[in-house]
């Protein structure tokens, strides 16, 4: 939550952010950056379900060999410094975790695409 709240505060585009934080297939986003947004979704959440085929679809999607690293070295770093944290029992500021929930519980309600799973 915290980078969520990090990226609709520095967006130009609070809604996008938003978009992009909770439910990013239904974000205005080009081929590409939702393309880069699937493979890294994957990798997070079924590492061993990538296949030869998720390079592929970046490569279609007009990412070189060295986009492509990049992509993979971010998700992992992310990954990495979140569950280190979780290990760790790093816990949210007070005040930043407040402002999530305050959030969650009210704008957020209003998000028709943010309350709706999309099947």
């Amino acid at each position: 939550m915290a980078h969520g709240a990090l990226l609709r505060q520095h967006s130009d585009d609070p809604e996008l952010a938003s978009h992009v934080m909770h439910y990013f297939s239904q974000a205005d986003l080009d081929p590409q950056t939702k393309g880069i947004l699937v493979y890294a979704a994957k990798l997070t959440k079924n590492p061993t379900s990538m296949e030869k085929s998720d390079v592929e679809r970046l490569r279609q999607l007009g990412l070189t060999d060295e986009q492509i690293l990049s992509v993979v070295l971010i998700t992992c770093n992310f990954n990495f410094m979140t569950r280190l944290a979780d290990g760790l029992g790093v816990e949210v500021d007070d005040g930043r975790q407040e402002a999530a929930e305050r959030w969650l519980k009210g704008p957020a309600l209003e998000q028709n695409w943010l309350m709706k799973a999309k099947a």
